[in-house]
C-alpha cells in the first residue's frame, strides 16, 4: 500500500520529442483559431467563452498528450504550452506592430455615431455597447467622439468636451 513505482513515476514511457510536437501543434493551431474569432464580449469573459475553453481543453488533451504516463512526460507538456504562450508575449512585446497576442483596436463610436459594420464583425449588439457606454456616465452617444474596442477586449472612451483645457501633468 506505501510501494511507489519510482521508474513509472518518473521515467518517460514514451518519446519526450512527440510530446513536445503534440503540445507544440496543439498550442498553436487553438492559439490561430481563438485569435481569429471576433471578441463577443466587452472586457470580460461569458459563461460560454468559460465553457469553450474548458471544453477545448478536455477535447484536446488525449490528443496532446497521447498516453502518458510518468510525471515526466506531463511536465515536458505543461513546459510547452508554457513556454509557447511566453514565446508569443515575447514576440508581441517586441513586434507590437504584429498584434498577435490582443489584435487590434477598432473603432466603434466615431464623432457620436455608430459604425455598425464593425459592431457587427465584433459581434456586439448596440445595447451591449450602450451598457458599457452607461458605465462610464454616458447615456446617449451625443458626447462620444470615439470609442473602440481595445485588443484587450476593454472599452476606450474619448470624450468630446468643449472649452475645456487639456491637463497638464504637473512636475
Amino acid at each position: 500500500m506505501i510501494e511507489v513505482d519510482w521508474s513509472a513515476l518518473f521515467v518517460p514511457s514514451g518519446s519526450l520529442l512527440e510530446i513536445f510536437i503534440r503540445g507544440s501543434v496543439v498550442y498553436l493551431a487553438l492559439f490561430i483559431a481563438l485569435r481569429l474569432m471576433p471578441r463577443r464580449a466587452l472586457g470580460k469573459f461569458g459563461v460560454g467563452d468559460l465553457l469553450a475553453i474548458v471544453l477545448l481543453a478536455d477535447a484536446v488533451q488525449n490528443g496532446m498528450a497521447g498516453e502518458y504516463h510518468s510525471v515526466t512526460e506531463a511536465l515536458v507538456l505543461a513546459g510547452t504550452i508554457l513556454g509557447w504562450a511566453l514565446l508569443t508575449d515575447l514576440i508581441d512585446h517586441r513586434f507590437p506592430r504584429l498584434n498577435l497576442v490582443e489584435g487590434e483596436r477598432v473603432e466603434l463610436v466615431r464623432d457620436g455615431r455608430l459604425l455598425p459594420r464593425n459592431l457587427e464583425r465584433q459581434r456586439i449588439s448596440e445595447e451591449e455597447l450602450m451598457t458599457e457606454l452607461r458605465q462610464v456616465g454616458q447615456e446617449t452617444l451625443a458626447n462620444v467622439r470615439h470609442a473602440y474596442l481595445e485588443g484587450s477586449g476593454q472599452l476606450s472612451v474619448i470624450l468630446d468636451v468643449p472649452d475645456r483645457q487639456p491637463i497638464r501633468p504637473r512636475r
